[in-house]
């Protein structure tokens, strides 16, 4: 399959209805088609060639959807890049992804100019909506208003569609590759699992640059969808959003939901077209599930869980397991069962194959398993192994009707607001403050972001360190969502015998001083 198909066939069906929806534009399916071929044509004169990286830099809007598929159109791979991350952190996934050309906005382009002098690859810098722009920045609008259409060289199949970059125990990024056939077909699975309604009205709160969000987009494209896009994740704005487009489907993380309905805008604004909320990243707290379940009586709840490894759905949780009258089946801490496309196996540290009940590490089989990691080949190898198991790095069990219950990360990711944080990699960041010795960075329950990253610091001398200091040392190197929230002391860490961290000891030590 090829994704540009989706595109084509929105056209035929539906060419006047509307397709995309931002703060300053509606467009319709012909023209979204239409602007894509002259994206596309941009891109091939800036030499972009079937196989090329293109990235783009950006708050959310329509642009990326056009942004994905005109990649698609020209046989290039998108690649789109964290809008959170640190200056430092978007010049190596762009230069160790090689792309050619970026698409950036006002707010990133001085990012953007600075990557172009640093990066070897990159040749070309295009702004968002520009009319006109200073030289060598591309004024992206009157190029494509220039531009004659292109034909579509239609690439599919195991074609390498997308780099995303994803967090990692290196404390660098690795690029996800993701080939149309990946990500077709986990839609297709991510679609069957809890059905939902054609030709929907999606609201995209998820980030663009995130496998969630991205996967989204493909799967309202294959129901004709309008796709509404606000710039951040504003309350306010959202629920304005819900009542004046009428909006069916969203993608919230829990937090999100919390914030919405506890807005004190909520009561005022119809949010009664609201039918699908898909949530992931963390179970849903059950008291939160029917504070939303009676502020929106209308909705079916359907947790996702996975990675984007995955393209990114592995198990669906349906709306049933959430409603009350079912709830007593005690399948809502779970994350649901496997999607008609994914097997799971729950494996000790030798690979074996353990029974029901038993705690292990999910494994994940099946057509929607990405092609490896770019440019790490011995990053592939560990997690991909040659027998076709990924291995998540997440631990848990299956139950007797094979609902999976994520327990714990092996990987000491934490889940703040919706964003994956590696322990390593905001350790790295403190290490490298010459006031501090040690840190181990862990994950603590956090009522409005599910979790907040907390350091446990050793100082070189003294009993504290200016914390004002560190988060600024941090966000010189990382992205703020990835700071420290919180700190506490040691004179030394807790190790194990063969000399690892025992940070499960610092996370209940931390509870406990905050219970």
């Amino acid at each position: 399959m090829f994704l540009t198909q989706l595109l084509h066939k929105a056209r035929r069906e539906r060419p006047d209805a509307t397709c995309t929806v931002g703060p300053d534009s509606r467009r319709t399916h012909a023209e979204v088609a239409d602007r894509v071929a002259r994206l596309a044509a941009v891109m091939r004169d800036h030499g972009v060639r079937p196989g090329d990286r293109v990235a783009m830099l950006a708050a959310n809007a329509p642009e990326y959807l056009e942004f994905f598929f005109a990649g698609w159109w020209c046989g290039a791979v998108v690649t789109p890049i964290n809008a959170r991350w640190s200056p430092a952190e978007v010049v190596y996934a762009l230069d160790d992804s090689g792309s050619r050309l970026l698409i950036t906005d006002n707010a990133f382009l001085a990012t953007a100019d600075a990557a172009r002098e640093q990066c070897a690859a990159l040749e070309t810098v295009a702004l968002i909506g520009a009319e006109q722009a200073e030289a060598p920045t591309v004024a992206l609008e009157a190029a494509m208003a220039a531009a004659e259409p292109m034909a579509d060289i239609a690439p599919g199949g195991s074609d390498l569609a997308a780099i995303l970059y994803t967090g990692g125990t290196t404390g660098k990024p690795k690029g996800v590759m993701l080939s149309h056939d990946n990500f077709a077909i986990n839609a297709i699975a991510a679609i069957g699992a809890d059905p939902r309604t054609p030709r929907p009205v999606i609201l995209h709160c998820a980030p663009m640059f995130h496998i969630g969000g991205m996967g989204l987009v493909i799967q309202g494209a294959l129901r004709g969808a309008t796709h509404i896009f606000p710039a951040a994740f504003d309350p306010p704005e959202v629920l304005r959003l819900i009542e004046s487009e009428r909006a069916t489907e969203s993608f919230l993380v829990p937090t999100m939901i919390r914030m919405l309905i506890e807005h004190e805008d909520f009561p005022k604004r119809d949010t009664s077209s609201l039918g699908t909320v898909l949530y992931g990243a963390a179970p849903i707290d059950p008291r939160l599930l029917d504070q939303a379940l009676t502020a929106l009586p209308q909705a079916s709840f359907t947790q996702l869980y996975g990675q984007t490894e995955c393209s990114p759905i592995i198990t669906a949780l349906p709306g049933w397991c959430h409603a009350k009258a079912t709830r007593a089946l005690d399948k809502l801490a779970s994350a649901g069962q496997p999607v008609s496309t994914a097997e799971i196996s729950i494996r000790d540290t030798e690979g074996n194959e353990l029974p029901t009940g038993e705690v292990g590490e999910i494994c994940a089989r099946g057509p929607t398993v990405m092609q490896g990691y770019w440019n790490k080949p011995e990053q592939t190898a560990e997690v991909l192994g040659g027998d076709g198991w990924l291995r998540t790095g997440d631990g848990g069990y299956l139950d007797a009707d094979a609902f999976l219950f994520v327990v714990d990360r092996f990987k000491d990711m934490i889940i703040t607001g919706g964003e994956n944080v590696f322990s390593t990699e905001v350790e790295n960041a403190l290490l490298d403050h010459p006031e501090i010795a040690q840190a181990a960075v862990i994950g603590l329950p956090d009522e409005r972001w599910g979790e907040r990253v907390h350091a446990v610091i050793v100082p070189r001398s003294g009993d504290r360190v200016d914390e004002e200091a560190v988060l600024a040392h941090c966000r010189e190197r990382i992205a703020r969502f990835k700071c420290p929230r919180s700190f506490s002391y040691r004179s030394e860490l807790p190790l194990s015998a063969a000399g690892k961290v025992l940070k499960y000891q610092l996370r209940d030590e931390a509870r406990q001083e905050t219970a």
